[in-house]
């Protein structure tokens, strides 16, 4: 290194640094985190950074990142994602493998939204066994419910209830790597009817008996939609209700309507996930909460 050019090193680093101008800052951005009902698998077009995300370039958070206007978006929501895979890698097909999501924020990160804790009680599991189960029975009785309620304990209950402290977690390391971000917890679309009457129209593409579906509406999906709400809420972030809005347009309505496929899809959506429509109505949800937050948002 030169005398000459030491010498502008020496002179100006100090004047960059208290101007705030250094370049290796990564600017203002805006992060989405979360499973597939945020990255919206099947929906076209799809990201192929990491193929086994299922990732869409047209969900939620590439809805909302245009209107937020920050310099910088980054997208990395992993279809089946659980809670644990915030702070680790996560295992998907084909590699590569989804690095821990919080490796996303910094310190710059203005924006969070985040939504997770479906898997952590079995989602994909829960819907095939019910469906199986509804087959079996011929569409009589509440065998679902039955099942996972044998024995006077309510396994899904327990479940939900252990989501609290694991969505707590994430959120103090959020807090953590991003102490100046405004977190958006977003919950989890209608799947079912609000009205059990006309539901036997729907178990061609739903299948599973109609004396489940209070209990999957009700004491699961609410329940753990509830659950997150509090849990949110008690850590100081804001809870997006995108069920409200969702009512009326459940897995069950016509495809113009719906914001969830059922489990037969009409629409470019994996099965029992939210379609083009449903990611449209989540990011109004998470605007609209987002300006009530203060956050500017461009109309």
């Amino acid at each position: 290194m030169s005398r000459r050019y030491r010498f502008a090193v020496v002179v100006f680093l100090p004047v960059v640094a208290a101007l705030g101008l250094t370049a290796c800052e990564p600017p203002d951005n805006y992060v989405a985190l979360g499973d597939s009902y945020t990255a919206g698998p099947l929906i076209t077009p799809q990201d192929p950074s990491i193929p086994g995300c299922i990732r869409s370039d047209a969900n939620y958070p590439n809805l909302v990142a245009p209107d937020l206007g920050l310099p910088a978006f980054r997208d990395v929501s992993c279809s089946g994602a659980q809670t644990r895979d915030m702070f680790t890698s996560q295992d998907v097909d084909p590699d590569p493998n989804n690095p821990p999501q919080l490796d996303a924020l910094d310190a710059r990160t203005k924006v969070v939204t985040l939504g997770i804790g479906g898997n952590d009680i079995g989602f994909s599991s829960i819907a095939q066994t019910c469906a199986e189960l509804g087959i079996q029975n011929q569409f009589q009785g509440s065998p679902c419910k039955d099942h996972y309620t044998a024995g006077g304990t309510d396994e899904l209950a327990a479940e939900i209830a252990a989501v609290a402290p694991a969505l707590r977690r994430v959120l103090d390391a959020i807090r953590q790597r991003s102490p100046d971000a405004e977190v958006f917890v977003v919950g989890y679309p209608a799947i079912l009817p609000e009205s059990t009457e006309l539901f036997a129209a729907c178990q061609p593409v739903m299948p599973i008996a109609a004396g489940d579906v209070p209990y999957l509406r009700d004491s699961v999906e609410k329940r753990l939609n509830a659950t997150i709400q509090f849990t949110t809420v008690a850590a100081g972030h804001r809870f997006v209700d995108t069920y409200t809005p969702s009512i009326g347009h459940d897995a069950c309505q016509p495809p113009v309507i719906r914001w969830v496929e059922p489990v037969v899809p009409a629409a470019d959506a994996a099965p029992v996930h939210p379609n083009r429509l449903g990611m449209i109505g989540m990011a109004d949800a998470v605007e609209a909460s987002m300006r009530a937050a203060g956050v500017p948002v461009a109309d």
